[in-house]
């Protein structure tokens, strides 16, 4: 093993990747990390304008990269998502199931509406993504599915019960998938990032996001940038032994 073999680990060049919720925050940062480590990328969040400027920002720094604007919550959505991900790269290796909503109601208070719209993005949308993509996943020598969840699916989350359950149950079906999809040569692994420092946080009180950022061991929150390593490491080789399994990364937030 030499220096050369190691950072042959950690390399995506010629493999093509998804990032849902790619135009900001975490998934914006998976993106950029993931082009510089020689994939192709598909960008996808709801919003266009958003997607053309990041593909185009990625394309600049050298990499090839499309915007497809897509909600994860339509299920038409994620079919029209794999398919120009293979109409335009030809093939397809890794998913990243990043897009989340964060809408919450008191326990007591839920609507069937917001339910039901927490739900179809933050669980079933990333379950009938996987699913699109299996066929093209199946012709990959490197594929791999990695599902953001929260370190909120391990802990008391008050205020935030629907999204804590729904990213529980993504937990779920990444450690249900994984013995399935094993087989097929295809790895199912799930990132638990704590208090990161993105729109989803900030959209709280500043009280309450010094809360959050002093609730960990190191009394921070992260940067968006500190989840590519993380990522990385589950879409690459560095993790070709590993799956059905969590990475949380959170600052020392939960026990583990």
């Amino acid at each position: 093993m030499d220096r050369k073999a190691v950072t042959a680990l950690f390399d995506l060049t010629g493999r093509v990747a998804i990032v849902t919720g790619g135009t900001r925050g975490i998934g914006l940062a998976i993106a950029e990390g993931f082009a510089a480590a020689g994939a192709g990328i598909v960008v996808a969040s709801r919003k266009a304008d958003a997607c053309d400027a990041v593909a185009a920002s990625l394309r600049a720094g050298g990499a090839d990269a499309i915007g497809v604007p897509t909600h994860l919550g339509d299920m038409e959505g994620g079919r029209r998502l794999v398919a120009e991900t293979v109409e335009h790269f030809g093939r397809l290796d890794i998913v990243v199931n990043n897009a989340a909503t964060a809408l919450t109601l008191p326990v007591g208070e839920f609507t069937e509406d917001a339910w039901t719209k927490v739900m179809d993005v933050n669980l079933r949308g990333p379950a009938f993504l996987a699913q699109e993509a299996l066929p093209h996943l199946d012709r990959s020598p490197g594929a791999s599915i990695v599902n953001v969840i929260s370190a909120g699916a391990f802990l008391f989350s008050a205020n935030t019960a629907m999204y804590s359950a729904a990213k529980a149950g993504l937990m779920a079906l990444t450690r249900s998938m994984a013995p399935d999809l094993a087989a097929r040569g295809i790895r199912v692994n799930a990132l638990a990032p704590g208090t990161v420092d993105t729109d989803m946080v900030r959209n709280n009180t500043p009280e309450a996001v010094q809360r959050m950022a002093n609730a960990s061991l190191m009394r921070r929150m992260a940067s968006p940038q500190e989840m590519i390593g993380p990522a990385l490491f589950l879409a690459s080789d560095a993790s070709s032994f590993m799956t059905g399994q969590v990475v949380i990364v959170d600052g020392g937030l939960v026990p583990h």
